[in-house]
């Protein structure tokens, strides 16, 4: 008699579990029924992609949620703390360029060593706005570009978009001496090859 009644309580607790389970789709449920099957093989594809291969940024990311007074636009997508770089600084950034009309690329880079003061106003700007390990997503109006001008890619009057991220940034003083070090490093003596006597 005990035993019976320990299958009914086990049989009752299966049959509780089975009603708050949520059910399985129709196809999941067939799945688990039939027999696991190998994956068919993938067929080659022997299309030619076109290049340059030039990916499409979506519209919803071609939008930014804040204005500065010169107009520029951004949103922070990853803050980070700390210092941020000043105008005669360089910074070692990841980034990704593309235009605001059609959201085609036209520039990326991985750990890109730029000078703050020696690029577009609008991504000077943008660069002066972040702190190590920010992500922030830029709107460069066309007047802060390249303006009636076109450059490469980018054709004339085009408003920019910019991905950055900042990994890092030594002031004018820092480089200054980097690069004292570097000179003294190649500057050492060395020993002159002794001379027979």
């Amino acid at each position: 008699m005990k035993s019976s009644s320990h299958v009914i309580r086990c049989s009752a607790s299966l049959m509780a579990l089975a009603l708050l389970a949520p059910p399985l789709p129709a196809a999941r449920a067939t799945a688990r029924s039939a027999r696991v099957t190998a994956p068919r093989p993938v067929g080659a594809d022997n299309r030619i992609i076109p290049l340059p291969l030039a990916p499409i940024v979506p519209a919803a990311q071609r939008v930014c949620a804040h204005r500065t007074a010169s107009g520029l636009g951004y949103t922070m997508l990853r803050p980070g703390t700390g210092a941020k770089p000043a105008g005669d600084a360089t910074v070692l950034v990841n980034y990704i360029g593309y235009l605001a009309a059609t959201g085609a690329v036209f520039d990326q880079a991985m750990q890109a060593p730029l000078p703050v003061g020696g690029v577009v106003p609008g991504f000077s700007e943008g660069l002066k706005l972040l702190a190590r390990t920010d992500i922030v997503r830029l709107c460069i109006p066309a007047a802060m570009a390249y303006g009636a001008q076109a450059a490469g890619p980018i054709p004339a009057n085009s408003d920019l978009i910019f991905q950055v991220e900042l990994l890092d940034f030594k002031t004018a003083a820092e480089m200054a001496d980097l690069a004292k070090q570097r000179a003294g490093e190649t500057a050492a003596p060395t020993d002159p090859a002794p001379q027979p006597k």
